[in-house]
C-alpha cells in the first residue's frame, strides 16, 4: 500500500493534457492531469469517464448541454456520450477510469497518449 499525495503528484508537472497514472484498482487507473484551453470532441466506445475537480473550473461541452464543474464535483460522462473538456485557465483533475481508456477516446491525434507515465 502507498499513500497519494494528489497535490503533490500534480506539482511534478506542467505540461496540459497529458494525463499520469497516480494509483491503479480493480483494472481501473486513477490519473491527474492539467487542462487549458479546448480538447478534441471524443468519445469512449467501452468506457465511462470520471472527471474530478481539484483546482479550476472545467466546462464539458456535450452536443445537446455543457456541464460546468467546479473544485469538488466530479461529472462521469457514459460510455459513448461524445464530449469536449474545455478548461478558460489551468484545471487540475483527477480522473478514474478503466485501464484500456484512451485519453482522445475515438480520436488519434497529436494529444493521444497511448501509455500514460506513472509518477
Amino acid at each position: 500500500m502507498e499513500k497519494v499525495n494528489i497535490a503533490e503528484k500534480l506539482g511534478l508537472f506542467q505540461d496540459t493534457w497529458k494525463p499520469r497514472i497516480v494509483a491503479e484498482l480493480n483494472g481501473q487507473q486513477v490519473k491527474v492531469v492539467k487542462l487549458h484551453g479546448p480538447f478534441v470532441w471524443h468519445q469512449h466506445e467501452r468506457e465511462d469517464e470520471m472527471f474530478l475537480v481539484v483546482r479550476g473550473n472545467l466546462r464539458l461541452e456535450f452536443r445537446e448541454s455543457v456541464v460546468e464543474l467546479r473544485p469538488g464535483e466530479l461529472l462521469v460522462v457514459p460510455r459513448g456520450v461524445e464530449h469536449r473538456p474545455v478548461a478558460e485557465n489551468e484545471v487540475e483533475v483527477l480522473l478514474f477510469e478503466p485501464a484500456s481508456t484512451l485519453n482522445t477516446g475515438n480520436v488519434r491525434n497529436e494529444r493521444t497518449v497511448g501509455e500514460p507515465e506513472r509518477i
